[in-house]
């Protein structure tokens, strides 16, 4: 198998949607459903950038969950602490909102994309 070279240009097209540009083909995320999709051996997902959804970027286990449902989050704020690779890793928000509905609990598995907390 030969090594191939892939141009990737990224950029933001506005209301939290993003382009992708691979070998000159456009992938535009910020749809409705979720797809995964592999370029260059780096996976992303398709999101509705419409909804105030904190996902996590890693799988890990959450050890610690630092909001409750009705609690109002703001960006930078400590949501949570993942166990990933013997590591604690504490995930932020990069929202700000009143947290809608929690949907992992402690010491759950999760999946890298997995969705943490939904806001209103």
């Amino acid at each position: 198998m030969k090594n191939k070279i892939y141009e990737i240009g990224i950029s933001e097209v506005g209301l939290g949607r993003v382009k992708i540009i691979v070998n000159g083909k456009e992938f535009v995320f910020g749809e409705e459903k979720k797809e995964k999709i592999s370029v260059a051996q780096t996976s992303f997902w398709k999101r509705d950038f419409s909804k105030k959804e904190i996902r996590t970027s890693i799988a890990g286990t959450v050890s610690e969950i630092f909001v409750k449902e009705g609690e109002f989050l703001r960006k930078e704020q400590k949501i949570l602490t993942l166990s990933a690779m013997k590591m604690e890793n504490e995930i932020v928000s990069d929202l700000e909102g009143k947290v809608k509905e929690i949907l992992v609990k402690k010491n759950q598995q999760v999946k890298e994309g997995e969705t943490l907390i939904i806001l209103t």
